[in-house]
């Protein structure tokens, strides 16, 4: 339905299932149009501008913009058209270097993208197709200053097209206000009625927060399972069911926002090339990722609304295979489920209550009976995630930091190579004064003497010096004597006699 609309130029927006083809729906109108150093050759064309981007396609997050780039490369491999993917958390240079020799596609995340075209790296003059993939996110209203800004750099010709499995009717208002006669296609299976696809068996339990883990460890075992996908909340939820997952045996990765690109990509291509056969992440990886062999999905929390659920539970059962749904609803998220029950017409509006010993679960999730919470050790026959490495992504900071550290250990070296006679402190030097002048040698030698003398009635400080026990006996024998403290600040000195065992008492003036 998209091919014969787009091919010919009209802004489209397009909606359809997960798992349909959405990506190449707009790749190959787009690819279509674009202009290759191969066709020069072929049949004599000229781009406008050689070397500057000819299509855009704006993507919410950094793996779905990976994934994308990946199937236009695939897909516009023999014509020899260069596509470029650009998102945050890698190195500026690579991307520089890629635009100054010249692309023909950019896939990208807006703040990049925005960032590049300030800095006057990325010329999107030229754009004669621009994609917004998922465009229900992208035009949210966290993305939308953004996408304006992104939107009015581009030529006013350009043919636009907004693709998205959710298409609510606000944002196809705001949408046409980027869009000229724009043509809404709603691609729907007259067989298939419902907001998910049909081969997504789907399963709702109400389970309880202290047993959720317990459920999830006998659902994993569940025979036939492929790779599974668990979705979370909460970055910090993610991060701990992935370690309580690991920690039970079995190959389970995590991807969040509070990792760094290269650890997300790591455990990315880990689960795509089976290494890890559980990937627990938050909605960051809901969106897009198609990842050939995942069998099961589990929402670990409820979702936030119906969108997000169609788009967590379409991680399975696409491209025609099938696969199962799994939904944890927690005591209270009874009535978030029920809204979002409602609003896709699903017919788990109250939940079955479940625990890990129920025997409903055995028999609906096909466990095998006996299955308990960790998996044997026999069935532990995944690489894991440290097989895979982390590719070096040049991160924003890391060479700075590195050079920090550097500069830091090289001051240390430098420090031990000195001669220790440098390194040594000179100590200081104090000479006695009365009313700002020296004082005489004799009456110095006579004040020690005296200091020491009085040493033999008084009760003096350990550490007191003997010039200061001068000072206090030369002082005004009515006035008690000056003591120094041996603590910082309030009364250490105190404290300290009488942990010592040692009265404490002002110093007597010398006879």
């Amino acid at each position: 339905m998209t091919l014969p609309v787009a091919l010919s130029g009209a802004d489209i927006i397009g909606q359809a299932k997960t798992g349909t083809g959405k990506t190449l729906g707009f790749g190959v109108p787009l690819l279509q149009r674009v202009v290759a150093p191969g066709d020069t050759e072929l049949t004599g064309a000229q781009p406008e501008a050689p070397g500057k981007p000819q299509a855009l396609v704006v993507v919410p997050t950094r793996e779905l913009a990976v994934q994308v780039a990946k199937d236009l490369d695939l897909a516009g491999a023999r014509r020899g058209v260069r596509v470029l993917t650009v998102y945050g958390g890698r190195a500026y240079e690579p991307q520089l270097e890629a635009l100054r020799k010249g692309v023909d596609v950019v896939v990208g995340t807006p703040g990049r993208l925005l960032d590049l075209a300030q800095q006057r790296h990325l010329d999107l003059k030229h754009v004669r197709v621009l994609v917004l993939d998922e465009a229900d996110e992208m035009l949210d209203l966290g993305f939308l200053p953004d996408v304006e800004r992104i939107l009015a750099q581009t030529p006013a010709g350009r043919q636009t097209m907004l693709f998205s499995a959710t298409m609510p009717g606000a944002v196809v208002s705001m949408a046409r206000q980027y869009m000229t006669q724009p043509t809404h296609i709603n691609a729907i299976d007259p067989n298939d009625e419902d907001a998910t696809v049909a081969n997504i068996e789907q399963h709702v339990f109400r389970a309880h927060s202290m047993d959720k883990i317990e459920l999830l460890a006998r659902v994993l075992q569940s025979r036939g399972r492929g790779l599974a996908m668990i979705f979370c909340r909460t970055k910090r939820a993610a991060a701990k069911v992935s370690d309580e997952l690991a920690d039970r045996g079995f190959a389970a990765a995590a991807v969040h926002g509070d990792l760094g690109q290269g650890a997300r990509e790591q455990a990315l291509r880990a689960f795509r090339s089976g290494k890890v056969d559980v990937l627990v992440a938050t909605d960051v990886a809901a969106r897009g990722i198609d990842v050939e062999g995942v069998t099961h999905v589990v929402n670990y929390e409820c979702p936030d609304d119906e969108k997000t659920y169609l788009h967590r539970v379409g991680r399975t059962g696409r491209a025609g295979n099938t696969g199962i749904a799994v939904t944890l609803v927690d005591w209270g998220d009874v009535t978030r489920w029920q809204v979002i029950n409602k609003a896709l017409q699903l017919s788990f509006y109250e939940p079955v209550e479940t625990y890990s010993s129920s025997e409903h679960l055995y028999a609906l999730l096909d466990i095998p009976e006996g299955t308990k919470g960790v998996l044997p050790r026999a069935e532990r026959t995944r690489a894991g995630l440290a097989a895979e490495e982390v590719e070096d992504l040049g991160e924003t900071g890391r060479q700075r930091k590195a050079g920090a550290a550097k500069g830091r250990s090289g001051d240390k070296e430098q420090a031990e190579a000195e001669p220790r006679e440098r390194q040594t402190v000179r100590k200081r030097e104090r000479r006695r004064t009365r009313g700002g002048s020296p004082l005489a040698e004799g009456a110095e030698q006579a004040g020690e003497a005296a200091a020491v003398g009085a040493s033999s009635d008084a009760v003096v400080a350990p550490d007191l010096p003997a010039f200061e026990a001068a000072d206090s006996a030369e002082g005004d024998a009515a006035a008690p004597a000056r003591r120094r403290r041996r603590g910082g600040r309030g009364r250490g000195s105190s404290t300290e006699a009488a942990a010592e065992g040692t009265p404490e008492a002002p110093l007597q003036p010398a006879e």
